[in-house]
């Protein structure tokens, strides 16, 4: 009866979410630059408030989160303890996926879980009674990065990325799509852009051409088979996308695919590519849902890139985590994800049970 009822609530969170989210994000991404503004009459929505819970001596919080937001979470993390003294916040990044698991089956304790994909939370969080509420945050786009000493930098654009990666002696990477979200939204974004260039050789020519990962189509929609992606050089595949950075960066690699916000905390070079291909846009969410990917854990269809918080039910200190997820969404934290290239969602989305204390910090559908 106890899964049943888990499992209504979870399927309850995802219908919630998909209807809201299609509706009304909050924000209004420029298309080029990722400049974000408050969606009209929401510019004051976000309150800042006095009432705080004073920590117990040496309070540990610890915070797992999605390696896309180590640099601004390491900012906050900052400004978290200055504004509570003696509140010591470890952060814990990794695969959002592989995160979520350690949670769920290692029974991990996480006072605060954030993820790169909301859509962890219902679908792994909540059946196995780890979660009952969460947040949707902040946004991002997927963009393929690269340096002025990677092949044919001087010669990649938006229009030929695709047959540059095609290239033998070109060596790119992405993520793990059985560990970390990034990972399976690359293979994802090569897919649609067979759509968008009108060329159904682009996956095949990049991605199955050096490793086993395929991609089949049934009534008009893609299915992409990663479960064991036993890549081959040129093609890499690395746990999380973050480590892909430091092998740009040491000429280990010449493109990668990472989100937006992470390569403008590293000044990585990059293209922005078309939002019907790009996961940035709600827009286009009846486009990309023509794409799923089927990982170890099951199937994914391709969603716009909305980040997600919750605290999770074992939390060991959930009234300081409850601190740190008003200041995530509310003014400071908006304006550190803003700065860190990662527009925030302004106000956050409420999903579930969600805590009455963030009732004046988020928007319930």
């Amino acid at each position: 009866m106890m899964k049943s009822k888990s499992l209504l609530v979870a399927a309850v969170l995802l219908v919630c979410a998909a209807v809201f989210l299609c509706g009304c994000t909050g924000t209004q991404t420029d298309a080029t630059d990722g400049v974000t503004t408050p969606a009209p009459g929401d510019e004051n929505v976000t309150p800042t408030t006095n009432e705080t819970v004073a920590p117990a001596e040496g309070e540990v919080l610890n915070v797992f989160h999605a390696g896309s937001l180590a640099k601004p979470f390491e900012e906050l993390e900052q400004t978290f303890e200055d504004a509570h003294p003696g509140v010591d916040v470890r952060l814990y990044a990794g695969g959002s996926t592989k995160l979520a698991r350690e949670i769920t089956d290692l029974g991990k304790n996480a006072d605060v879980y954030a993820t790169a994909d909301y859509l962890l939370i219902p679908n792994l969080l909540v059946p196995a009674e780890k979660a009952d509420w969460y947040l949707t945050f902040a946004k991002n786009r997927l963009v393929l990065c690269y340096t002025n000493e990677s092949n044919y930098a001087d010669e990649v654009d938006d229009t030929n990325w695709y047959t540059i990666l095609a290239k033998d002696d070109v060596n790119w990477a992405f993520s793990d799509p059985n560990q970390d979200p990034c990972g399976y939204r690359a293979p994802m974004v090569i897919q649609l852009a067979e759509f968008n260039y009108e060329d159904d050789q682009i996956f095949d020519n990049t991605v199955a051409a050096h490793s086993n990962i395929t991609v089949t189509e049934e009534n008009g929609t893609y299915t992409i088979h990663a479960t064991e992606p036993d890549p081959e050089l040129p093609l890499q595949i690395r746990p999380k996308s973050v480590e892909l950075v430091q092998m740009l960066q040491a000429g280990g690699l010449d493109y990668a695919w990472e989100y937006r916000s992470v390569a403008v905390q590293h000044g990585l070079n990059f293209l922005e590519l078309p939002e019907a291909i790009d996961l940035s846009s709600v827009e286009y969410a009846d486009t990309y849902k023509q794409v799923q990917i089927e990982c170890t854990d099951g199937t994914k269809a391709a969603t716009p890139v909305v980040y997600g918080v919750t605290i999770p039910t074992n939390a060991e200190h959930s009234e300081m985590a409850l601190e740190f997820v008003k200041m995530l969404v509310g003014e400071e934290g908006q304006a550190i994800m803003d700065a860190q290239g990662q527009p925030p969602i302004v106000p956050a989305n409420a999903f579930g049970d969600v805590p009455a204390e963030l009732a004046n910090f988020t928007a319930t559908p």
